[in-house]
């Protein structure tokens, strides 16, 4: 079944419910369904089934028309984030190899074959928008994702109809969201959480509202377009809800709408989480867990009466019918699920992965409940005068103190010890560096304590709101 055929047949029934929301425009399900045809119908005169089609338009309305209407073509689609340098744009053009990119205005410079540039503005003039039906098999790639990859450069994650429809059905039915739900939108479409945002929504008949990304920054005027907004369900990365409980007023400024917060992307610091769930009481609260290759394959509804200070929440149960393991040597988590990836997508044509099993990366184990607890990257672990030390272990010990607001932690060389730890953290207002980290002693043996740390006045973040660790690598390398 192609991914989008639950919005036809949602179309159907409410034609003339509220389908996107982007600033003061808004769409209705009749109105977006007339112009992804217009999209659609052009594709497939251009016969264009099994190509890569790449977006270049940032989050909103009119990158939906071209993602469903890409879609509706039996084509498949490439966001592309158009903040990204013109180099690794440049990059992802030349190996994915798309048929056409759809954009807006003029082919930009860093595409360099304006031939297959088609202006969205164009698409959506075209009086012409009857679709002729298509039949996709449910092993037919749907999504070509990019992510950083081990080499330096992008890979292409590339997620079949059937990888994504079986994560939509799955969150669907698990946070029972239906066609009274308002969902806020975030992610950016090369992010894998706009999953949740493009198709959980319009199968259930739900509408989507995306938030400016100029509230990003501003977690109180976030907090007062939510409750103005009556948003019901919002999934997100911890660093922004971090923000949020922070900073966000949401002590002053109550979002009695708000049913559901689903989080995902990074570890979410167990003592702003404890904030977060004080401050939205009535709010249920959900950790996703999974990389791009898998979608969501754990999830673990917070308790709050289990929540400690000193223990970081567990990645808990299987999701979406995952079969999960773990490696007895390693401790690696591995995954089998219908969500998993098909391969990656490299000049021009899927590498197809023959293992069904995807091994992650991640080292987990189980806890006292049977649910699993993640204990970071294999590949981030930190070999510190013969010891092992995992960095997101100190991030939790640091997250702890007092006077610290965040922090990220990395390993940097170190000419006697190999690697050692070092730290970027971010004060309460007023604190000394020295007084903040005192307790750290006491705290973190020798071998953990960061030898280094830099003072910001907040953690840097990727367009889709995870920490950027490498940035913080170029501080230390200044």
């Amino acid at each position: 079944m192609n991914i989008v055929t639950p919005f036809f047949q949602q179309c159907a029934l409410t034609p003339e419910a509220t389908a996107f929301v982007e600033e003061d425009q808004s769409i209705t399900y009749a109105e977006f369904k007339s112009r992804i045809g217009k999209i659609a119908a052009f594709l497939q005169a251009k016969q264009v089934q099994k190509q890569c089609i790449a977006i270049a338009l940032d989050r909103g309305i009119n990158a939906a028309c071209a993602i469903y209407g890409v879609l509706s073509a039996s084509a498949i689609y490439l966001p592309l984030d158009i903040k990204n340098p013109a180099t690794r744009l440049s990059f992802i053009i030349q190996d994915a190899q798309p048929g056409y990119v759809i954009g807006q205005g003029e082919a930009p410079a860093w595409l360099g074959k304006a031939e297959i540039w088609l202006d969205i503005d164009t698409l959506l003039c075209t009086t012409v928008s009857k679709i002729t039906p298509t039949v996709v098999k449910s092993d037919a790639l749907a999504a070509i994702l990019y992510t950083s990859g081990s080499t330096g450069h992008p890979k292409g994650v590339a997620l079949s109809h059937q990888a994504l429809d079986n994560f939509s059905t799955w969150a669907r039915q698990t946070f029972a969201i239906n066609s009274q739900d308002r969902i806020a939108s975030l992610a950016p479409f090369h992010f894998d959480l706009s999953v949740f945002d493009l198709f959980t929504s319009l199968a259930s008949g739900s509408s989507v509202y995306f938030i400016p990304s100029r509230l990003s920054l501003s977690p109180s005027r976030l907090t007062a377009w939510l409750a103005e907004k009556q948003i019901t369900s919002w999934y997100t990365v911890p660093s922004l809800l971090s923000f949020m409980a922070l900073k966000g007023a949401l002590d002053t400024t109550p979002v009695p709408s708000l049913k559901r917060i689903l989080f995902a992307g990074e570890v979410f610091p167990t003592q702003h989480l404890i904030k977060l769930a004080n401050l939205l009481p009535e709010t249920e609260l959900y950790n996703l867990y999974g990389p791009t290759e898998t979608n969501v394959c754990c999830y673990w509804q917070v308790d709050r009466q289990r929540l400690n200070i000193e223990h970081t929440i567990p990645i808990g149960l299987a999701a979406c019918n995952a079969k999960l393991m773990i490696d007895a040597n390693t401790g690696e988590l591995q995954v089998n699920s219908l969500n998993n990836f098909s391969g990656y997508w490299q000049h021009g044509n899927l590498q197809v992965l023959s293992p069904s099993t995807y091994a992650t990366g991640d080292k987990v184990s189980l806890n006292q409940y049977g649910e699993y607890d993640y204990h970071g990257r294999l590949d981030c672990m930190l070999k510190c005068s013969g010891y092992r030390v995992e960095p997101a272990e100190i991030e939790q010990c640091i997250n702890q103190l007092e006077l610290i607001e965040s922090c990220a932690v990395i390993g940097i060389k170190d000419s006697a010890s190999g690697q050692r730890p070092a730290a970027v953290v971010v004060l309460i207002a007023g604190a000394s560096l020295a007084e903040a980290i005192k307790p750290l002693r006491q705290l973190l043996a020798p071998y953990m304590q960061p030898c280094k740390f830099i003072v910001v006045d907040s953690l840097p973040v990727l367009s889709n709101g995870k920490t950027d660790y490498q940035a913080i690598q170029d501080l230390f390398d200044q």
